[in-house]
């Protein structure tokens, strides 16, 4: 079964997105900030994280950059979830604008996992 993190601020999107992955047969796990998803990374390796980029305490950009400096877990592909797509950084697999749409998303899962 394949492992999706799943990383927003948003608790509501957090839940929404996980109630969907479940609902296609994905193992999911969540963080509330980058800090938090560097934690699950610990202890669970995802085949796809779902990145927002606006979070405090760690931001989406502050965790991509602490993941691609780690040999260890800067192969993971990260698919940026932003109400600002175009801001989202170079070298992510994908970039999804928010509203999602369940087809986009559902094509970035099945390429990667």
């Amino acid at each position: 079964m394949s492992q999706i993190l799943i990383v927003d601020d948003d608790v509501e999107i957090r839940e929404a997105l996980t109630t969907l992955l479940l609902d296609h047969g994905y193992t999911v796990s969540t963080a509330a900030n980058g800090r938090e998803a560097l934690a699950a990374l610990r202890v669970a390796r995802p085949c796809l994280i779902l990145l927002d980029l606006m979070m405090p305490i760690m931001s989406g950009w502050e965790f991509l950059e602490l993941l691609n400096a780690d040999p260890v877990l800067r192969d993971i592909p990260v698919c940026v979830i932003s109400a600002m797509p175009d801001r989202a950084p170079a070298g992510v697999a994908r970039v999804l604008a928010k509203p999602l749409k369940l087809e986009l998303l559902l094509g970035a899962l099945a390429d990667h996992c």
